[in-house]
């Protein structure tokens, strides 16, 4: 139960600190089980994956060419699908569900304000509307179809609200104006999770809450202190962190909260701050630990152990989600911090860095029962005769495994895969059958592909840039702005990189 608003938080803090980096790692071989896909873009040069189903169905937001910042769906079969807006000119989706269904916020017409919607595809993007006020923003949904998210009220104040079909929108805090609220998440039985704080100029307090039907909005947060909620799972555990007052950045600690159990500590790794960012179907609990004086530490916490500290890749280190089969990803610095790269953890290999798209830095958000991650990869695009920029893009990291390989991807058989955007450059994909694959966008640069069967497959728009190709099949093989092996392009070769190989 993952939501958008910590995603984006992280992502602002590594920018921040990492963005003026520009070393690079290599990636292990147990990495290259997974071939990065770029999910492109609407036109523009930013992409921000902000959450994937069990299906493979990613959302989130991307620019155009005009720099307007539209909503996406992307999946495999479809490619990257622009949700529209509500008649203004900028959109984002936060969350999707089982089903496909898509929530998030779009400006309406005159761009004055921002209102809550659902999209689906037989319905496109419906407005939510408000609880009264001028605008809302939809967070997440469950795979009911019940939304959550915040709004102004008659009074401009903001409210937390649950939408259900039939039902409209909910307000959370009843008549209640003397809270705001946050709300992160929403279980399949319709249990909501997030923060509320008292309103200026009152003296500041951030709680974190629980709410039910039957309940009502419980307070979570012990005695006086501060507190957050940030994830649940459907047995409706919840966790987050609280801090005493006064605030003190090293202090504060993740939590577990349940019904039965009430608020447990979950502790810290011999640092003196911990942050819980999530939990599964069975109870196992991810995040971090800070100090001032040293590395973050990614940790994972069960009922059985403990926390437990799950290594990095040289540097600190942030786990950001856990699936329920177990496998957590996130950030790690390299050595010194030099970089920051997406990982996968799992008992079996460790942590395991995912690499970038050619760049220096990535970030792994979330990641589905199929092993299927999203995140961020800062790319460095290199035009020529326009200054070179840092782009940041959505990255699906998939496993080669469920496109029917193994520990490799020599002689392995993809045939009519669909491979748009993947980042292979330097891989060994010899005796591969690519037999009519889709490789559009592909960076297949320096990769070893002798003795490959690409008959039939479409590399418009692919890089070839020092590629091997001996005895390669490139019979009927569509070229259309391809860069050849020998640096030139398809369409100054006559339509061809067939001489240029």
């Amino acid at each position: 139960m993952r939501t958008f608003a910590r995603r984006l938080i992280r992502l602002l803090i590594l920018l921040a600190v990492l963005i003026s980096s520009q070393n690079t790692a290599t990636a292990t071989e147990t990495a290259r089980r997974f071939i990065p896909i770029d999910l492109g873009t609407l036109g523009g040069s930013v992409t921000i994956a902000n959450a994937v189903n069990g299906a493979g169905q990613v959302v989130g937001f991307s620019d155009s060419a005009e720099h307007a910042g539209h909503a996406f769906s992307w999946t495999r079969a479809g490619g990257m699908v622009d949700l529209g807006t509500l008649g203004g000119s900028t959109s984002v989706a936060f969350a999707v569900n089982a089903s496909g269904q898509v929530v998030g916020a779009s400006l309406i017409a005159g761009d004055t304000q921002a209102h809550a919607f659902l999209w689906s595809k037989e319905t496109g993007m419906i407005d939510l509307g408000t609880l009264g006020g001028s605008y809302s923003v939809a967070m997440a949904l469950n795979d009911n179809g019940q939304v959550v998210g915040y709004s102004a009220n008659a009074a401009e104040t903001p409210h937390a609200f649950l939408w259900a079909q039939g039902d409209g929108m909910i307000d959370l805090h009843g008549n209640d104006d003397g809270r705001f609220g946050l709300p992160v998440a929403v279980n399949a039985n319709g249990q909501v999770v997030g923060l509320s704080y008292s309103p200026y100029p009152a003296p500041f307090s951030q709680r974190a809450f629980s709410w039910t039907h039957a309940t009502g909005m419980i307070d979570l947060t012990p005695g006086d202190a501060f507190g957050e909620a940030l994830a649940l799972n459907d047995s409706g555990q919840v966790v987050g962190w609280t801090d005493q007052l006064p605030l003190v950045l090293d202090t504060f600690h993740a939590f577990s909260w349940t019904a039965t159990g009430g608020t447990i500590d979950l502790g810290t790794l011999d640092r003196t701050g911990s942050v819980a960012h999530d939990v599964n179907a069975g109870g196992q609990i991810v995040g971090y630990t800070h100090s001032s004086v040293g590395n973050d530490q990614a940790f994972l916490w069960t009922q059985e152990s403990g926390m437990i500290d799950l290594g990095s890749l040289g540097g600190s280190a942030q786990a950001w989600a856990v699936s329920d089969n177990s496998q957590i990803v996130g950030a790690s610095g390299t050595a010194n911090n030099a970089a920051f790269r997406a990982f996968s953890w799992t008992h079996r290999q460790g942590m395991v860095d995912l690499g970038a798209l050619g760049g220096f830095e990535s970030g792994a958000f979330e990641v589905n029962a199929r092993g299927q991650i999203v995140g961020y990869s800062i790319r460095f695009d290199v035009t020529p005769g326009q200054v070179p920029e840092n782009q940041t893009r959505a990255v699906l990291w998939e496993p080669i495994a469920n496109l029917g390989c193994h520990a490799t991807l020599v002689g392995c058989n993809l045939r009519g895969v669909n491979l748009a955007g993947a980042y292979l450059n330097g891989r060994n994909l010899r005796r591969a059958n690519l037999k009519g694959a889709n490789l559009t966008r592909a960076d297949l640069a320096g990769s070893n592909l002798t003795d490959v069967n690409l008959k039939g497959a479409n590399l418009t728009n692919a890089s070839l840039l020092g590629a091997r190709l001996a005895r390669t099949n490139v019979e009927d093989v569509v070229w259309s702005n391809t860069v050849c092996v020998d640096g030139t392009n398809s369409h100054t070769n006559g339509g061809t990189c067939v001489g240029h190989l």
